[in-house]
């Protein structure tokens, strides 16, 4: 699970994430860091619409090569 601190260091940096939800690189969502609880986090997508995720999910930048977790 991903640590409030890091949710804080991508919020407060206006940095685009990656969320990786399965083997499926085109299932990831990318956009902003908005809001988050103890279990779920808020991401705003480019278009504007808000995605609730789990935290359980793997987030990083946007910017960084994806990770093979499904192999």
């Amino acid at each position: 699970m991903i640590s409030d601190e890091e949710l804080n260091a991508f919020r407060v940096g206006g940095q685009k994430v990656r969320v990786v939800r399965d083997a499926v690189a085109s299932n990831d969502i990318r956009g902003i860091v908005v809001a988050w609880d103890a279990d779920q986090v808020l991401i705003r997508r480019p278009n504007r619409n808000v995605v609730k995720l789990d935290r359980n999910y793997v987030y990083q930048l946007s910017s960084e090569p994806r990770p093979e977790l499904f192999e």
